[in-house]
């Protein structure tokens, strides 16, 4: 979850949600050892915040983009640090989304929360975009997304979520489950610059 400037790609670390039987849900392995099967119920039995408990504070949640106004998610992705994106190629990025969340300010009607994952819609999935507008931070809104964004992949069976995250936001993801390298596992970008280089 970015919460100022944006920050170079190298410094992301990687993370995998590493999940218990205590919480009813599948304990990853690494990719070339066999994963033990659990039958999957939710990573967050208990939420955080519960969906009446959002309504109550004025909140609204969505789980489709049908009235996400993206020059409005555009202005909180700038407002975190993210530059400023081209809202016909957010409008493509979100149709080939798997799972998204975000939550609407009743009054204002624009998005002050929100969080998607792209992946094979099978086996594995990464999250991206988590973010929450700087004036509704500490609220509890960017884990209300997360909790929920993590239990609807569960419950589609893809076991193995990932994401990347800048370093001063690790203890954001962490009681949510997130570990950083599992297992030695390192995660690793294609960068134009370092193929340039040989």
């Amino acid at each position: 979850m970015l919460l100022s400037n944006s920050i170079a790609v190298s410094q992301r670390v990687p993370l995998i949600l590493r999940t218990s039987r205590r919480r009813n849900a599948v304990v990853l392995a690494q990719q070339n050892q066999p994963q033990q099967q659990l039958t999957v119920t939710s990573a967050f039995p208990s939420l955080t915040i519960s969906d009446e408990a959002l309504t109550s504070r004025g909140f609204n949640l969505h789980r489709t983009i049908d009235s996400l106004n993206l020059d409005h998610l555009n202005s909180v992705f700038v407002a975190v640090g993210f530059p400023r994106r081209d809202t016909d190629k957010i409008r493509v990025a979100l149709e080939h989304t798997d799972a998204l969340l975000w939550i609407e300010h009743q009054k204002t009607k624009r998005p002050v929360a929100f969080a998607r994952a792209t992946g094979d819609g099978v086996f594995n999935a990464i999250i991206w975009d988590v973010v929450v507008d700087p004036s509704y931070q500490g609220l509890g809104l960017g884990k209300a997304v997360m909790e929920r964004l993590v239990n609807d992949l569960l419950a589609k069976g893809i076991n193995n979520i990932a994401l990347y995250s800048e370093p001063r936001v690790l203890g954001f993801y962490k009681p949510l489950g997130f570990v950083s390298d599992p297992d030695g596992i390192r995660g690793m970008v294609y960068s134009r610059k370092q193929k340039n280089k040989r």
